[in-house]
């Protein structure tokens, strides 16, 4: 606010009285400062940043996870190799089978399995044989017996019959399972010297041919 210069306002006009200083100085205690204006509000322009998705803090726990999404996963072992199944069973050579029973051809081992369970001698066979080709012997004797009734009466032939009859049928089965065939060349009836129809003669395969 200028100060007032006189009744005429300009420069040649009359100086101020007494009056004119008590008004201004009544006009400029009373003056005031204009106060700053706010920031205008606006609605829209609010309601646009709060729909705008705020980006989430990454933590430990999602760098972690991250971490294992990109990490290269080791390939599965390779699988064991299958073992070639085992080859058929030969027929015995009707040679050898003639020098067994001539006695040119030695027997080097036999089992009995006189008396046995079927399991039993199922088990006992097995160990045998096994036990017989990684010693590297060739042939040898498995005894059964004929498994013919000892007893006059069918009615009277006790458990111990019945299962050499049993052992009689089985054995040959056996040997043509994969297990054993894997170890076994051949087999046959022995001699009747060697037990006849309740022995067979068996052929073993080499050891460093299983």
């Amino acid at each position: 606010m200028k100060k007032p210069q006189g009744r005429g306002g300009g420069k040649g006009g009359d100086p101020p009285d007494e009056d004119d200083h008590a008004l201004w100085r009544h006009a400029a205690a009373t003056i005031e400062p204009l106060k700053r204006a706010k920031g205008r509000f606006h609605p829209a322009s609010d309601a646009v940043k709060s729909d705008v998705p705020r980006a989430k803090p990454t933590t430990g726990a999602d760098k972690a996870v991250k971490h294992r999404s990109h990490a290269v996963h080791p390939e599965p072992p390779p699988a064991p190799p299958r073992r070639p199944s085992a080859p058929d069973l030969a027929a015995f050579d009707r040679n050898n089978a003639r020098k067994i029973r001539g006695g040119r051809l030695d027997i080097e081992a036999r089992v009995d399995l006189h008396g046995m369970r079927q399991h039993e001698a199922h088990a006992a066979l097995r160990q045998f044989l096994l036990s017989c080709q990684s010693r590297g012997l060739r042939y040898v004797l498995v005894i059964t017996g004929k498994g013919k009734a000892m007893a006059s009466s069918a009615s009277h032939v006790g458990e111990a019959d019945r299962d050499r009859g049993v052992l009689k049928r089985n054995v040959p089965r056996w040997l043509d399972e994969p297990e054993l065939r894997a170890v076994v060349v051949s087999f046959t009836t022995a001699a009747i010297q060697h037990g006849g129809e309740g022995a067979i003669y068996v052929h073993l395969r080499a050891k460093h041919r299983m």
